[in-house]
């Protein structure tokens, strides 16, 4: 058992429920309500949406599973790799477009659970 992947799992859901829940209402219901925007990108960014929904609830399925299977360590490999991807792009995003951190947090959401799987891989390689 890798606690510290576990703990990655355990961000990573609550990640996946705060982009669902949280984000639903400040950015989906916004958006399909926006009248101003063509119905292609606005169904595409939803469909999008989506997608993204499911990726985190898979990235936190990949760290539990590396976490309570120790031959499973390329699965929470994967998933710090992918976190990682979204913690740089989320961290690089705002100051190219002139936002503010408070107004797109999402890297900042993801370096915890970057730390973690980065030394949860660290931990379970021996």
């Amino acid at each position: 058992m890798n606690g510290l992947l576990l703990a990655a799992a355990g961000l990573s859901a609550a990640v996946c429920l705060l982009h669902t829940f949280a984000g639903g209402r400040t950015i989906a219901v916004p958006l399909l309500k926006a009248s101003d925007l063509h119905p292609v990108p606005k169904y595409v960014a939803y469909y999008c949406w989506h997608i993204v929904t499911i990726v985190l609830a898979m990235i936190a399925v990949m760290f539990a599973i590396a976490g309570v299977r120790s031959e499973s360590l390329d699965l929470g490999l994967v998933a710090t790799v992918l976190t990682a991807s979204f913690c740089l792009l989320g961290l690089a995003v705002p100051p190219l477009k002139k936002q503010k951190y408070s107004q797109m947090p999402q890297g900042w959401l993801f370096l915890p659970i970057v730390l973690l799987g980065g030394l949860g891989i660290l931990g379970g390689v021996s």
